[in-house]
């Protein structure tokens, strides 16, 4: 029997995945917010290179709290809304519920698992190019494999039905055997991308075409090598070209960090610089490079959340 999927948050992530998942057939059901309205009336619309889905029906509701038990919750939300999952999740989770953290950074699952000891917590590391371009409508640009892994344990049953389940919808997924290592690797395209996107207030082909900024997108990856490194994590040298080479075929991309910087919303810090930055300290390790990086998004952070909200930023 199929599992049946709640998505908590339709964005960009959410949004492809859930749809991805309904198209193929499961019980899908969607957590909305700022366009619940139009996703309740006209279904969803992706654009992709996976090929296109328009489902005009799907399964919306406004709060968790109307929404009914499921097998899978996929949290599709930033980080920086991860103050709400204790309320989000709490009418959905029974004993054995799954709960798959599709996020970037640290340091969730143990959250997310110190409150529901009852649910099995896993990871999903989404490399994806995708943005929400409008009320109910999807564009997935480039990519989208997705490494699989289980908090504090290697993948078991449930997670290869989860991960079979992907790939029959048309979602390319991997097993990780370590959720932490996984999230280190992702970490490889985070940090130096997301960060100097909004420094720079560049697109990816801009970083990697231009020498000084490319220099040092290489030089912010041999520090989160490091970082690795001393938090335990084997990682291959060869990764960090893997990661040049994957950002130089992408297609032109404005990250999601530099989407909500644009738009005055909280940048994702927290989860991707300053808790892998606390992981290296407690091993020993500075990644000056990468503090010098944090800090000035939190300034850039504080300062455009502050200003007065632009018409038509």
């Amino acid at each position: 029997m199929q599992h049946s999927y709640a998505i908590i948050g339709t964005g960009a992530v959410g949004g492809l995945y859930g749809a991805r998942l309904q198209h193929a057939g499961h019980d899908v059901h969607f957590l909305a917010h700022s366009d619940y309205e139009h996703v309740r009336a006209h279904g969803l619309r992706v654009t992709s290179p996976w090929g296109h889905v328009t489902l005009p029906r799907v399964q919306a509701y406004a709060r968790s709290s109307d929404m009914p038990i499921c097998d899978v919750i996929c949290v599709c939300l930033k980080t920086t809304q991860n103050h709400l999952l204790p309320a989000l999740l709490a009418p959905l989770v029974r004993p054995g519920t799954v709960i798959l953290l599709m996020q970037n950074g640290l340091g969730a699952e143990e959250e997310v698992a110190a409150r529901f000891p009852q649910a099995r917590v896993a990871g999903a590391l989404c490399f994806l190019c995708c943005n929400k371009t409008g009320p109910g409508v999807i564009h997935h640009v480039d990519y989208g494999h997705i490494l699989l892994g289980m908090h504090g344990a290697g993948p078991d049953d449930t997670l290869r039905r989860i991960a079979a389940e992907f790939t029959a919808a048309g979602i390319p997924n991997e097993l990780k055997a370590s959720l932490a290592d996984a999230r280190w690797r992702k970490l490889f395209w985070n940090i130096p991308f997301n960060g100097l996107s909004v420094i720079l207030q560049a697109e990816t082909d801009a970083i990697m075409a231009d020498t000084s900024s490319r220099g040092l997108a290489h030089a912010l990856l041999q520090e989160v090598l490091a970082g690795a490194h001393a938090c335990g994590y084997a990682i291959e040298d060869a990764f960090m070209q893997h990661i040049m080479d994957f950002t130089d075929k992408m297609k032109p991309y404005r990250t999601s960090m530099a989407l909500d910087y644009a738009a005055g919303r909280p940048l994702e810090i927290e989860y991707i610089y300053d808790r892998p930055l606390a992981a290296a300290r407690q091993a020993g390790l500075a990644m000056p490079r990468v503090a010098t990086l944090a800090d000035e998004l939190h300034f850039l952070d504080r300062r455009r959340r502050a200003a007065p909200a632009t018409p038509g930023a």
